[in-house]
């Protein structure tokens, strides 16, 4: 059992590259076959097609992302904040987000919805309380934030044009911001 473990785990990672690179249409299992030390059967065994591939490699980051940035509606210029540092230092898995937007399949990815259900329902109570400014829908006011926040990577058409500005800096303005847009009037 361990093997198997082993060898699906070298799997996911060579995927995780060849897609992040590619994304889906580009991305060819002979390669991730390749570069995992494997062929292509095995995949195949594992996973079924690339598509299911892709969303296993998609589903096992995000679940990591969902694990590594609880959502704190108290303080949302602290999660934005987050988001930002964790968009900077994991561009493969911005890059998968972007092919994923880009290359969308009817299917959608196991967890998402829940966590955004989640995170719009914190939203509301937290709206409901005082907390935040009712100014912007709870839905409007989460994709604003992590739009913002993920705009500096490296994956976003918009990431390169501030190179020369600290990420320090970046953060410092994106929180001032997201404490602007929050406060109840």
């Amino acid at each position: 059992m361990r093997d198997a473990e082993a060898s699906r785990a070298k799997i996911l990672e060579a995927a995780t590259d060849e897609f992040a690179t590619w994304g889906i249409a580009g991305a060819r299992i002979e390669r991730i076959a390749r570069t995992a030390g494997f062929n292509k059967n095995l995949i195949y065994i594992y996973f079924e097609n690339k598509e299911t591939l892709f969303q296993t490699v998609l589903e096992t980051h995000l679940t990591a992302v969902y694990d590594r940035l609880p959502f704190r509606p108290d303080d949302l210029a602290g999660y934005a904040s987050d988001v930002f540092d964790f968009a900077q230092s994991h561009p493969r898995i911005m890059r998968l987000m972007a092919w994923y937007s880009l290359e969308q399949r009817a299917t959608g990815i196991s967890g998402r919805n829940a966590s955004f259900d989640s995170k719009i329902a914190a939203l509301q109570q937290a709206q409901a309380a005082g907390q935040v400014s009712e100014a912007f829908p709870p839905a409007f006011l989460l994709i604003t934030i992590i739009a913002l926040s993920t705009a500096w990577s490296a994956a976003s058409p918009f990431g390169t044009f501030c190179d020369n500005m600290p990420a320090d800096d970046i953060r410092n303005m994106l929180q001032r911001m997201i404490e602007k847009m929050i406060r109840s009037e």
